[in-house]
């Protein structure tokens, strides 16, 4: 009997053992991405990257920790793609406590499986805006408006949430807080942190494009995908300060190296500086008229290096320059706009560098000739044999002849007052 006993055991155990294999193995992680900023390439590229990494690893759920005013149209629909293609439960959250989703952040909260917010955030103010400079007819503002109110109302549908106040935040820039959300149905719950979302979502049923999915969050292992350095970077340029700041770098280091040729440093950390802000600026909404103007600022502070204009150049380039800047970024969203301390704390760093080669070409055009003949008057030398009129004096250990309308005796001081060909005309100094 003890060895039907034991052998009955060890198969209990087995059994107990494999059995427990495919319940260790069902638990997935929690993917989880931050993001505060501009909706634009750089963020676009990171969400999507996200969903493929969540995917990959069969993630339970990946979410959205997102803190943004808005961006551009192209980023947020590449994004919104991405998420309804995704087989993976996507939880947007809007977090932390004082964030917002604006503009792009609301259709990207809407296009959520599971729609989430923190205390003290707001949601809404989604109206297009005019990118790219000048102002759009009524006609075009007409139809754009049409166009995102039908993509908001179609997400909020989709996913069974308020497609009335979704129209509402595109046509009358409505915005409203987390309980408002809440209550509106416009999101899903309201959550302390990131803790209280996983707790919050387990259980909740949703539809993937692989399907309906039950949420299974509970104890999940939470895995964080940081930002990497070359987005850290990418995004930090994509700044409007920083770019226009990496664009007047660039400028001033060709310049720089026009004016002191054979330099190389200025030119090419200028070269350098000019490239990322342009890729910069791909990203962000140009006005093309204060792009233009800059342009033209660049031309005119180049000619003032190769032309002797006095300034006339300089100054114009900077006039140009000036309205350029104030133009560049026309649009009504803050944080797509450069701020005004940015642009008035480096004019004035322009107009100083400006000045100072101006006063330099201005005192090298009255200045006196020091060079050649023209440079030997004023000189002071002396006699070494009687000038009577005529005899010769030494200047800086050369002999020169000299003439003089009053006799100077050998040792005695002269200044020179003329120089014809090869013969000084001087005067003796009076002591």
């Amino acid at each position: 009997m003890r060895p039907l006993r034991k052998s009955l055991f060890s198969l209990f155990l087995s059994v107990f053992f494999i059995s427990s294999f495919p319940l260790i193995s069902e638990a997935k992680p929690i993917h989880v991405v931050t993001y505060d900023g501009i909706i634009n390439p750089v963020s676009s590229e990171l969400f999507t990257t996200a969903i493929t990494q969540a995917e990959q690893a069969g993630a339970e759920a990946l979410i959205i920790q997102l803190d943004t005013p808005g961006g551009l149209d192209t980023s947020m629909r590449d994004i919104i793609k991405a998420m309804i293609a995704s087989e993976v439960p996507i939880v947007v959250y809007v977090a932390p406590s004082g964030g917002r989703a604006g503009s792009a952040g609301v259709f990207i909260t809407l296009a959520a499986h599971v729609a989430a917010m923190a205390p003290g955030t707001n949601i809404g103010a989604a109206h297009p805006v005019a990118m790219g400079g000048g102002e759009m007819d009524e006609e075009m503002k007409k139809k754009i408006t049409n166009d995102a109110a039908a993509y908001i109302r179609s997400l909020a549908e989709r996913r069974g949430r308020n497609p009335e106040w979704a129209e509402k935040a595109v046509r009358e820039s409505v915005s409203i807080t987390e309980q408002e959300a809440v209550k509106l149905n416009v999101v899903d719950l309201v959550a302390d942190d990131l803790e209280e979302v996983i707790k919050k979502i387990d259980g909740r049923t949703v539809t993937t494009a692989a399907g309906k999915q039950v949420l299974s969050t509970e104890n999940a292992e939470v895995v964080k995908n940081p930002i990497s350095l070359r987005l850290r970077i990418l995004k930090a340029i994509s700044d409007p300060n920083v770019a226009y700041i990496l664009m007047l770098v660039g400028i001033t280091g060709l310049i720089a190296e026009l004016y002191s040729p054979g330099a190389i440093f200025p030119g090419v950390v200028g070269a350098i500086s000019l490239i990322l802000a342009f890729y910069s600026f791909q990203t962000l909404p140009i006005n093309y008229a204060g792009l233009l103007l800059i342009l033209l600022a660049v031309g005119l502070f180049i000619a003032e290096a190769l032309v002797p204009s006095f300034g006339i150049l300089g100054l114009g380039g900077i006039a140009a320059f000036l309205f350029g800047s104030l133009m560049l970024m026309d649009t009504d969203l803050p944080a797509l706009r450069i701020s005004p301390a940015v642009i008035l704390s480096t004019m004035a760093m322009v107009l100083l560098v400006s000045l100072v080669f101006i006063r330099a070409a201005w005192r090298a055009q009255r200045g006196s000739t020091v060079t050649g003949k023209e440079g030997m008057v004023g000189e002071i030398g002396v006699a070494i044999a009687d000038l009577a009129p005529r005899g010769m004096v030494r200047i800086h250990g050369e002999i020169w002849q000299a003439e003089s309308d009053e006799p100077v005796a050998k040792g005695e001081e002269v200044e020179v007052t003329k120089v014809t060909g090869l013969k000084l005309r001087v005067r003796k100094i009076k002591k």
